[in-house]
């Protein structure tokens, strides 16, 4: 299906995890497509339909919710793991939306039937949220879908194989919850007959892929088959590490990948981290290097910078190396990709920040608390900006001097390799660096 073998000669070993190493929407889902071809399992680990991972094969895209983005590649597994919250909706549509391009899932898709599952009244009940608190959440329902999982009240996908249960499950639920709406929140209840229709009749639709992908995963990694862990998110929304309360409900870093799947550190073998050229970042919380000028809004308009789940105008600056040095630390990334190096082909001069400072006073360790964050000024590198089209297929030494400078200074200051270069939206639009290709190609 794929057609192509870009990364000829890269093999894996074991478990490579790939994450976001910003605020989200880096291009995860176009280097896990990449990295599929030679993957024998991709693996989704946490988050939700908040996630929207784009890949352009032709004319053609696919912008993927909760499906993991190994799964154009027909030899591959694709595994949905018990970290993960699963919409009914959102999964039967993407279902729909592959099958309309001839994508058939039927034996590469594996549920986790330990995973939890999004109710109507999560939805509901985020966005009523959201109306007083103000986060820039998606409304998908996420966070209140993890935090009746925290609080030992959230129905799983092994509840659907008890369709007794799964009812009465459902009905106490929706109970509780319209209670909740109808006193705190004045809106209106919801159809307690309707949402136990449609659950039941989703439990018909996706029983054939429900299974235990603990046991299922920890046998492919221990037989020596090759596995992609991906995130979603980004590191700097980590729930814990991540710029709070302005985070995602999950843990997107790279340690997410254990508790989300169900495999042990040891397993794993290598982190590959995401990282735009630039920054951006989707909803509230602070953002040091967001330029909110001329500039800001050029680098929206070359980047198509709006939401692949929301369709919402992201924010951009410049990029931040000092929260990507950060990132690099909390999730032990060994090598980074670097996407949309295209969007800073016609810049005369590219910023990168270097570090803060709060009244004139340098900041040691990146604040991950927002009210910290917020003070900060950004202190900046200014570098010559390359004007050319950067083109797939050549090698980072036929790179523009100006582009290589920026790679260097990159690299040196987050103390990681960067190995592929993302430079336009399609497959074939990367370039893979040397190093990654002469040192055994392993990439995994």
């Amino acid at each position: 299906m794929c057609g192509r073998s870009i990364l000829r000669g890269v093999y894996f070993m074991s478990v490579r995890v790939v994450i976001g190493a910003q605020w989200g929407d880096e291009g995860k889902g176009k280097v896990v497509d990449l990295f599929a071809e030679q993957a024998d399992v991709v693996a989704r680990y946490q988050g939700g339909a908040n996630a929207g991972h784009t890949i352009v094969v032709g004319d053609k895209k696919y912008i993927l919710h909760l499906i993991p983005s190994g799964i154009l590649h027909e030899e591959t597994v694709c595994v949905i793991g018990n970290g993960v919250v699963i919409d009914p909706v959102a999964l039967t549509e993407e279902i729909a939306m592959l099958e309309s391009f001839g994508i058939s899932i039927e034996g590469g898709l594996k549920i986790s039937h330990k995973a939890h599952l999004i109710m109507p009244y999560h939805k509901l009940l985020d966005q009523l949220i959201e109306r007083d608190q103000k986060i820039g959440t998606t409304g998908r329902g996420i966070g209140p879908s993890y935090i009746d999982k925290y609080n030992r009240s959230g129905i799983r996908i092994v509840d659907l194989l008890d369709r007794t249960r799964l009812e009465e499950q459902l009905r106490e639920g929706i109970r509780q919850k319209n209670e909740w709406f109808r006193k705190v929140y004045d809106a209106p209840e919801l159809d307690v007959e309707k949402i136990v229709a449609e659950y039941l009749d989703f439990d018909k639709r996706i029983d054939a892929y429900i299974t235990d992908t603990t046991s299922y995963i920890n046998e492919a990694w221990r037989s020596g088959k090759s596995i992609l862990a991906e995130g979603a998110q980004g590191a700097l929304l980590d729930i814990d590490h991540g710029t709070y309360p302005f985070v995602t409900s999950s843990s997107p870093t790279s340690g997410g990948a254990c508790t989300g799947l169900g495999l042990p550190p040891t397993a794993i073998t290598g982190i590959t981290g995401i990282a735009k050229a630039y920054c951006t970042r989707v909803g509230a919380g602070p953002f040091p290097t967001e330029l909110e000028d001329e500039t800001g809004e050029r680098l929206r308009k070359i980047g198509s910078e709006f939401g692949a789940t929301t369709g919402r105008p992201r924010r951009c600056g410049w990029l931040d190396l000092f929260a990507l040095r950060y990132s690099a630390m909390i999730n032990g990334i060994d090598e980074l990709v670097l996407t949309k190096l295209d969007v800073l082909n016609e810049f005369d001069e590219i910023k990168v920040c270097t570090g803060y400072e709060i009244d004139g006073e340098p900041v040691k360790y990146f604040p991950s608390d927002s009210a910290t964050l917020a003070k900060v000024k950004p202190l900046y590198e200014t570098l010559p900006g390359w004007h050319c089209d950067l083109q797939s297929g050549v090698s980072f030494d036929e790179l523009p001097l100006e582009t290589r400078n920026y790679i260097d200074t990159i690299e040196e200051y987050v103390c990681a390799p960067v190995r592929y270069l993302g430079i336009g939206p399609g497959r074939e639009e990367i370039i893979v660096g040397d190093v990654a290709m002469e040192s055994s190609a392993v990439v995994g």
